[in-house]
């Protein structure tokens, strides 16, 4: 290795951040596998890019595994069935940021029965491998929800440094600390597989320092594999810091490469995979199985039993919060993913999605929210900012709609985190203000 691909003894320093409350309540909690529901909705839009268009209809009888939903764009994946059973209706279903998109509600027979053309891939080529990925149905499992064979896309020799995101730093998530203990082998063989197909010759496993059992974990399986591996990688605990999960803050902290506006962690170097998601490929490589289940944290004081499970992807809400008991309150808010960068639920109908990574039922003193007063020009939100941007500064312009103001301060770099929101003394709604003046420039982006 070169003077540059030295494997990191410490994480770099980045900008900005806060020091959000853990709440780890389920970290200790082994995962628990649900038995397959009544029905699952498979929405045919569950990743960045083209929603897929369904490929069966009803009265059709599916198996697990079996594709359901496909499309022609590059930036797509196939769906698949998460259980066995008949489909009931092709219908509309609203996403939780308003969109409408297809999906295929399936009534399961109770027997998951795999379908008949599951076999593991043959990989012959980096070609071969890429197209494996994307069949599998894999995207970034940490939230995202990028297609992974997307990521992979890239020019040979462009990448050097595969990056493992388990930072796992909203609060509450502890699913991807679950997979570290319960699935290192499957991390590390994800790995290996990632860094031989792709011929890249450095990884690294970000890992937030308060979850040392995950760290020593990954690092007892890190020393075994490295001895046969092609390259090498390495553990590397990070400061417990939100957010050092973020794509931009993560490689950073790795690697002390900042990824300019508008380019992509590819153009500096890197591939940043979600540790669920580099544990997936290697399990799709031997059995062939695609994407159909997921592991996510129920919490919040609403649940009866938080826990960790694995559950079919479409299950409803409220099918999983009733495998955990149902609820001990009335919940005031539900929550996909975690609370500063989750989206809100209107009610439990709502079918698990493959990029979600918890649901929270938050209990009225959870969810309670203080009154905004005044900015008070503290500068708090922009020293948060882990993008270096001037919210105060920014929100003045979208006050008065002017899109080069807003433009030109570098609202489209915001990645919405809510560090900015989460420091503020004056309680004020900044990371929903930034989203309603990106909503702007877009709009007016479309409109030349």
């Amino acid at each position: 290795m070169g003077e540059n691909m030295k494997l990191p003894l410490k994480p770099f320093r980045s900008r900005g951040g806060v020091k959000a409350p853990h709440r780890k309540h389920t970290w200790n909690n082994e995962s628990v596998v649900m038995p397959p529901p009544s029905e699952v909705i498979i929405c045919m839009s569950q990743h960045i890019g083209a929603p897929c268009t369904p490929v069966v209809k009803a009265g059709d009888e599916v198996k697990v595994g079996q594709t359901v939903g496909d499309s022609d764009a590059f930036m797509s994946v196939p769906m698949h069935s998460s259980v066995s059973g008949k489909v009931k209706r092709i219908e509309t279903i609203t996403m939780p940021n308003g969109s409408k998109v297809p999906a295929v509600r399936i009534e399961s027979d109770g027997l998951m029965t795999p379908y008949e053309g599951i076999a593991p891939p043959e990989i012959n080529s980096r070609e071969d491998f890429i197209k494996a990925v994307r069949d599998s149905g894999v995207v970034g499992l940490g939230g995202a929800g990028f297609p992974v064979h997307v990521k992979l896309s890239v020019e040979k020799d462009k990448v050097d440094t595969l990056i493992i995101n388990a930072a796992e730093c909203e609060p509450y998530i502890t699913a991807d600390n679950r997979e570290a203990l319960e699935n290192s082998w499957g991390v590390i063989s994800g790995i290996k597989s990632v860094m031989e197909l792709m011929e890249i010759d450095r990884a690294i496993i970000g890992v937030e320092d308060n979850k040392p059992h995950a760290i020593k974990a990954l690092r007892e399986v890190c020393e075994a594999a490295n001895r046969d591996m092609h390259g090498e990688v390495c553990v590397l605990p990070l400061k417990a810091r939100y957010p050092q999960g973020a794509e931009k803050v993560l490689i950073k902290v790795c690697t002390n490469r900042v990824v300019p506006e508008g380019k992509l962690p590819a153009d500096v170097g890197c591939v940043v995979m979600n540790i669920g998601s580099i544990a997936f490929v290697s399990s799709y490589l031997k059995t062939g199985m695609p994407l159909v289940t997921k592991r996510i944290t129920v919490d919040g004081e609403a649940v009866k039993n938080p826990q960790n499970v694995i559950a079919p992807i479409g299950t409803k809400i409220k099918d999983i919060i009733e495998f955990c008991g149902g609820y001990k309150c009335e919940p005031e808010k539900l929550i996909f993913g975690g609370p500063m960068m989750g989206l809100a639920l209107p009610d439990d109908e709502m079918p698990l999605l493959k990029q979600n990574n918890a649901i929270l039922a938050f209990s009225k003193r959870e969810a309670a929210r203080l009154e905004p007063s005044d900015c008070i020009r503290c500068g708090r939100c922009a020293s948060a900012c882990p993008m270096g941007l001037t919210p105060p500064l920014i929100s003045g312009y979208i006050a008065q709609r002017d899109v080069k103001g807003m433009t030109d301060s570098g609202i489209m770099v915001c990645m919405e985190c809510g560090c900015c929101s989460f420091a503020c003394p004056a309680n004020r709604p900044i990371v929903q203000n930034m989203r309603m003046g990106k909503g702007m420039v877009r709009a007016a982006a479309r409109k030349k």
